[in-house]
């Protein structure tokens, strides 16, 4: 569907595809309109959203680091909230055909809201400024544990809800992914420059990084529970439950044994789309952040260099992930393809630390972080959007969040070969 709510020849095609094969709909028959693209901004803002907390957390590092120093923050964090996400997220996959997405997702906005609530609160009642209190930094590992568990619930609802409607909506979730990261790198950027660099200035701009996410998700949980009365989403909604019914008149209800078979046919058809989305995430999390904060320096920029480096990544992964509603590669191998190609990343990088003195100055490196965001959000986005549509709509929503679970696989992966790939 064209932005100005009008279906296009490529966009009229993926839609069709949508009704497929169960669910065959009149040629003539009437689809709403995005009035106003509503549909599409709350989509997007719910991207935003579930990825804040997540931001929050690895760009609060520098106040973590001063009340808890000595401590590798961003990697511990990485794996802790990697690994507990795909935990749940495989309880989600095999519990998926019982349980209400929409309850999961209200369910896992709730918990972002109360994960982030901890770091301020604690703060200010038991922090207060002092450093080594390692019970709290326990705390606070926890909160990064409930956001896991929480993005879990909400990411592998709502792209699994997104795999059900036109590939604009799917794309709206990623690049609002990755329009977080942006938000978060601006406040950053804003914070360092307003607020005084001292214990109480890095407590301010810390603690406004979680009062902004915590309003955030507020603003996520009301969107959310309006998109469901919007005709166009409505409209989809019906679609899928008509396929739903129509399959259980042909085949009956679901037995347990029933599906798992659909499960392993479901994961059959998606598995090299998830193959790419898990190496482009290895890839990605082997170096950024851990590689972007610990590991280069600039004797010009100083402690602005790894903001800025981390701006720039999150900058052009928005790019990568907007390009899609312009361009998108229809053809799955060659996306796989292009996520297999993303290794050269890691020889170049290498270069970077120990290669000749010009790969070593911020131009080289700065280029290949913005490199690393632009392919990231790119691959990503492409390889999201065709997944859900190589099976019938009923089971969209199961594929969406088999593909987050290679993601999130991915995301663990690269965070465990993050603590290896020491240069």
């Amino acid at each position: 569907m064209g932005l100005d709510g009008n279906i296009t020849g490529n966009d009229r095609d993926s839609e069709s595809s949508l009704l497929l094969p169960t669910a065959p709909v009149a040629p003539t028959q009437y689809i709403p309109k995005d009035t106003f693209h509503f549909a599409y901004i709350i989509y997007f803002s719910l991207g935003v959203g579930f990825l804040l907390p997540w931001n929050a957390f690895i760009t609060a590092v520098d106040y973590f680091d001063d009340i808890y120093p000595g401590v590798s923050i961003d990697r511990i964090f990485a794996l802790v909230y990697m690994l507990v996400g795909l935990c749940f997220l495989l309880v989600i996959v095999f519990y998926a055909h019982v349980s209400d997405a929409y309850v999961r997702i209200n369910v896992g906005l709730a918990l972002f809201a109360v994960a982030l609530l901890v770091v301020p609160v604690m703060d200010a009642v038991y922090i207060k400024g002092r450093v080594g209190l390692m019970a709290g930094f326990d705390v606070t590992v926890g909160a990064v544990g409930l956001s896991g568990m929480a993005d879990a619930l909400v990411q592998g609802g709502l792209i699994g809800a997104a795999g059900e409607l036109p590939e604009r909506y799917m794309q709206a979730i990623v690049a609002g992914t990755a329009g977080s990261g942006v938000l978060v790198s601006f406040l950053r950027i804003v914070t360092k420059a307003v607020f005084t660099q001292d214990e109480a200035g890095v407590r301010k701009s810390a603690n406004l990084y979680f009062v902004v996410s915590i309003v955030v998700m507020a603003i996520c949980i009301v969107f959310y529970n309006v998109a469901h009365h919007l005709p166009v989403i409505k409209y989809y909604t019906d679609l899928k439950s008509q396929a739903v019914n129509e399959e259980k008149k042909e085949k009956g209800p679901l037995t347990g044994a029933q599906w798992r078979s659909t499960l392993l046919e479901i994961v059959g058809s998606v598995k090299w789309h998830g193959i790419g989305i898990l190496v482009i995430y290895t890839v990605t999390l082997s170096i950024f952040p851990g590689y972007i904060t610990e590991d280069v320096h600039s004797e010009t920029l100083k402690d602005w260099y790894a903001i800025l480096l981390i701006a720039g990544y999150n900058i052009f992964d928005l790019v990568g992930k907007s390009l899609t509603s312009v361009y998108l590669i229809e053809n799955a191998k060659l996306a796989i393809g292009c996520s297999f190609a993303r290794l050269i990343f890691f020889p170049l990088f290498l270069v970077c630390l120990h290669g000749p003195e010009f790969f070593r100055t911020e131009i080289p490196v700065t280029i290949l972080t913005c490199l690393l965001g632009l392919t990231n959000g790119y691959f990503t986005s492409v390889l999201m959007i065709l997944a859900p549509k190589v099976v019938p709509i009923q089971h969209a929503e199961t594929a969406g969040i088999v593909i987050v679970l290679f993601l999130v696989v991915g995301l663990a992966v690269g965070s465990i070969v993050a603590w290896f790939w020491v240069i």
